[in-house]
């Protein structure tokens, strides 16, 4: 089930991406952003951190902490699809920049929130945070250029 979901935001995200678009060709990018091959294997490989986070998550948490987390994990998932949708289909940076700072504080949360459950829960989103960072920061250089 988890790793439905997770491949299945994989797959809405891969389809929403549209780097041939006039509108995205057109934009003004910043010198340090990666090739647009990177972005697969760097995804392929933080959705199975994701996966493997909440899968422990709910093989580790019981009783009432164990909904609001997964919840949560819910909500990070909604948001990681939502990005690439306000990005590359609806055309706004702005919007997307803000709403990354909500997934980054999704993760940042979980993070927080799996430590004392499961390290390994908690570590394995830590290389998802610093790739949602730098995606934040890559996303607000691309608004503020355009």
């Amino acid at each position: 089930m988890i790793t439905a979901a997770v491949a299945a935001i994989s797959a809405g995200g891969g389809l929403a991406v549209d780097t041939e678009s006039d509108w995205y060709r057109g934009l003004q990018l910043p010198s340090w952003q990666p090739p647009g091959a990177a972005f697969g294997p760097v995804w392929t490989a933080l959705y199975i951190l994701l996966a493997r986070s909440a899968y422990l998550a709910w093989r580790d948490l019981a009783g009432a902490r164990r909904r609001p987390v997964l919840g949560l994990y819910v909500l990070n998932g909604m948001l990681n699809l939502a990005w690439t949708v306000l990005f590359f289909r609806a055309h706004n940076p702005v919007l997307a920049g803000i709403e990354i700072l909500l997934l980054l504080g999704t993760i940042l949360a979980l993070i927080v929130l799996m430590r004392p459950v499961s390290r390994q829960a908690s570590w394995a989103l830590v290389p998802y945070a610093l790739w949602v960072a730098f995606a934040a920061a890559l996303t607000w250089a691309i608004a503020a250029a355009n």
